[in-house]
């Protein structure tokens, strides 16, 4: 039996589980009523089990760890983060022994540190990841992993009492882009220094001033501007929303597409983001060449 032959096999077995688990009947753990939005999670992500794991791949065929998540809850009409570390911030922190069908559940390798891993987890003592290891979407034990837990968020509203940790539940995407733009306002006219060091809020360059933004929003971005564009989820411009991250090349008439500007998109057709003599600033987005440079956007929030 191949490989993939035993993972579409296991898929069979985990989608008669699943449908125990929908008709109440998997025991304790499982008891509580669950709203239709969670069984709509468990059931997404079980069908997803057997599809090919790639990095950073967002399906349907193809699925990177974080991906994973993202599709299963875009599928429901809910827009979360694309990356491990933006998702291990969402939602409402639950405990590794309350987690409910639907949660995130976050690991590493040694059970300690930022996590490196992600699935959802479905009830019965399972969760469901896209594993890179086995290059597969799988089913796995939750308690056999429990020794490299270090999180779990609930995403969607609680319908039982959990966990009292007294975290709020993640903002919704246009609220936080509201909040990075008004971080970012906080730093207006701030001078502009190439290379300048990302601990100094003194001065600037375009990605050492994104990267600041975001994280006291609570988001990770890396440091430079290419880096940062290979994170979240690629849009275009007619899709462009407040809080998207607009990547530019040197001037409009380069011959190469390589990546040398980054600003914030603070909706009204103007972008947020620093340069020259300004520093930080507001500029005219629409109809300018700084739109005429644009090489890619992608959607953090």
């Amino acid at each position: 039996m191949t490989k993939r032959d035993w993972v579409m096999k296991s898929t069979v077995a985990v989608m008669l589980s699943t449908s125990l688990l929908m008709g109440g009947q998997v025991g304790q753990a499982a008891a509580k009523t669950q709203d239709s939005k969670q069984s709509d999670v468990v059931q997404i992500a079980t069908s997803l089990i057997g599809k090919d794991y790639e990095y950073k791949a967002k399906g349907p065929k193809q699925f990177g760890s974080a991906e994973l998540a993202t599709y299963t809850y875009k599928q429901i009409g809910i827009s979360i983060g694309s990356t491990i570390s933006s998702l291990s911030k969402a939602g409402k922190k639950v405990s590794q022994n309350s987690v409910e069908p639907g949660d995130l559940v976050f690991f590493s390798s040694n059970g300690t540190g930022s996590p490196t891993f992600m699935g959802i987890y479905i009830g019965n003592d399972q969760f469901v990841y896209s594993s890179q290891s086995e290059d597969a979407v799988v089913l796995k034990s939750y308690s056999e992993y429990s020794n490299k837990f270090v999180g779990a968020r609930r995403i969607l509203d609680e319908t039982s009492s959990s966990d009292n940790s007294g975290s709020k539940p993640e903002q919704p995407a246009s609220n936080l882009a509201d909040k990075v733009i008004k971080i970012g306002e906080k730093y207006m006219g701030t001078k502009y220094k190439y290379g300048s060091s990302s601990s100094t809020t003194k001065t600037f360059d375009c990605s050492s001033f994104t990267q600041r933004v975001f994280k006291e929003a609570g988001i990770t971005l890396p440091r430079d501007s290419r880096q940062q564009s290979t994170v979240g989820t690629t849009v275009s411009k007619k899709n462009l929303q407040k809080g998207d991250l607009v990547f530019m090349k040197a001037s409009v008439n380069s011959s190469s597409d390589r990546i040398t500007h980054v600003a914030i998109y603070a909706g009204d057709g103007k972008i947020l983001h620093t340069y020259g003599s300004p520093g930080v600033t507001y500029s005219k987005f629409d109809g300018t060449n700084w739109e005429k440079r644009v090489v890619k956007i992608k959607r953090v929030l």
